[in-house]
C-alpha cells in the first residue's frame, strides 16, 4: 500500500519536477523529457487517487494513459532510436502535421477515416470529410483547442477527445487510430502548437507557468440526475462533465454537444454548492441531492451513491474557492445572456 511506502510517490514526484524544471531552464520542448514528465504525472495522480482511495474510473484511466505514454517512450528511446538520431525525431516544433484519424460521426456515431490537419501557422487544427476536399468541415481554433485520451470513456485503447469552443459552446470530436504512437504523436503536436500560441499570447509567462495549461483533464465526470428551471419538471439521467468552470451536462458521454453547459464561479461572487434538495421537490429517483446555487438560479441535481455525492461537492466546492480570473467575468457574463 502507498500509505506504508511513500518511496514510489516520492521518486515519481522528483522526475515530475526535475522534468519540468529542466524544460523551463532550456526552454525546450524535447521529446524523452516530455514522455517522462508526462508519465512521471499520471503516476503521481495515479497514486494520489490511490491513497485517498479513490478506486474510480479515473485510477483505470490514469493507468491506461500511463502505460501507453510509457510504451512509446520506450518504443522511441530503445527501438527507433528517436532519442539517438534527430532526423529520426518527429518534428514537434515545426508547426504542421497532417494525417488520417479514425472520428466518431456526430448523429450516427459510426467511427469513418478523416483527414486532420494541425496548421500553427493559420492557429487552426481543421478535418475534411472527402479525402479530396478542398474545404474544411470543421475549423477548431488552437487558442481553445483542448485534448485528453479518454480509452475507457471512447472504448479504445489510444481514444483521444478532442474539445474546442464554437460560438462559445462546447464542441466535442472522438478520434482514434490504432497506432498508439501515431495518438500520442498528435497529442504531443496539439501541447506544441499550444505551447507555441500561448508564448505569443502571454510573453511575460514563464514555461513552467505555461506548461500546466497546454491540456488538461476534466475535473470530474459521471451520470447525475437533473431538473429542470422551475424544479418542477421530472428529472432526467445525464452525463455530466467538470471542464474548469464549465459543468456541461449530455444525454450520452459520447455527444459531439452538450445540452447545457452552466458556469460555475467564486464563493466571492454568490456560488456555492449545499448537499441535498430543497423541501417539496419530487420526481427524483436517485436519493443524493446536490443544490449549486448561482447569483441569478438554483441547479438541482441527484446523484446515485453518498460517494458520489460527495466527490462532485468536492470537485465543484474546489472550483468555486479558487478565485475567479479577469478573463473569467467575460465568460460569466456571456453565460447570463446567452440565449
Amino acid at each position: 500500500m502507498f500509505l506504508t511506502n511513500g518511496a514510489p510517490f516520492e521518486r515519481e514526484l522528483n522526475r515530475l519536477s526535475n522534468g519540468i524544471r529542466c524544460i523551463a531552464k532550456k526552454r525546450c520542448y524535447h521529446r524523452e523529457i516530455i514522455y517522462q514528465t508526462q508519465i512521471s504525472l499520471l503516476f503521481v495522480l495515479s497514486l494520489y487517487c490511490d491513497y485517498f482511495g479513490q478506486q474510480n474510473n479515473k485510477i483505470l484511466l490514469l493507468a491506461s494513459l500511463r502505460l501507453l505514454l510509457r510504451e512509446q517512450w520506450i518504443r522511441a528511446k530503445y527501438e527507433r532510436k528517436e532519442f539517438l538520431c534527430v532526423e529520426r525525431q518527429e518534428p514537434y516544433s515545426a508547426g504542421y502535421r497532417e494525417g488520417f484519424l479514425w472520428k466518431r460521426g456526430r448523429d450516427k456515431g459510426q467511427y469513418l477515416s478523416r483527414k486532420f490537419i494541425l496548421s500553427e501557422r493559420e492557429g487552426v487544427l481543421k478535418y475534411f470529410n472527402k479525402h479530396d476536399a478542398r474545404e474544411p468541415k470543421t475549423i477548431m481554433r488552437i487558442n481553445t483547442l483542448n485534448a485528453t485520451f479518454q480509452p475507457t470513456k471512447i472504448g479504445t485503447a489510444h481514444g483521444l477527445q478532442i474539445t474546442h469552443l464554437k460560438d462559445n459552446s462546447t464542441r466535442n470530436i472522438f478520434v482514434y487510430q490504432e497506432d498508439g504512437k501515431e495518438m500520442v504523436d498528435w497529442f504531443n503536436a496539439i501541447r506544441a502548437a499550444r505551447f507555441h500560441y500561448m508564448q505569443v499570447a502571454f510573453p511575460g509567462a514563464s514555461t513552467s507557468e505555461l506548461l500546466p495549461k497546454l491540456t488538461r483533464n476534466y475535473i470530474k465526470e459521471g451520470y447525475m440526475e437533473k431538473t429542470g428551471p422551475k424544479h418542477t419538471e421530472g428529472f432526467k439521467k445525464r452525463w455530466f462533465t467538470l471542464d474548469d468552470r464549465r459543468l456541461m451536462y449530455f444525454k450520452d458521454p459520447l455527444d459531439a454537444y452538450a445540452r447545457g453547459e452552466v458556469f460555475i464561479g467564486s464563493r466571492e461572487n454568490s456560488y456555492t454548492t449545499l448537499p441535498g434538495l430543497p423541501p417539496n421537490i419530487q420526481g427524483y429517483h436517485w436519493q443524493f441531492g446536490i443544490t449549486i446555487v448561482t447569483p441569478d438560479r438554483k441547479f438541482l441535481l441527484v446523484c446515485e451513491t453518498e460517494e458520489d455525492q460527495k466527490d462532485w461537492i468536492a470537485a465543484l466546492q474546489t472550483v468555486i474557492n479558487r478565485p475567479m480570473l479577469p478573463q473569467e467575468y467575460a465568460v460569466e457574463a456571456y453565460f447570463k445572456h446567452k440565449p
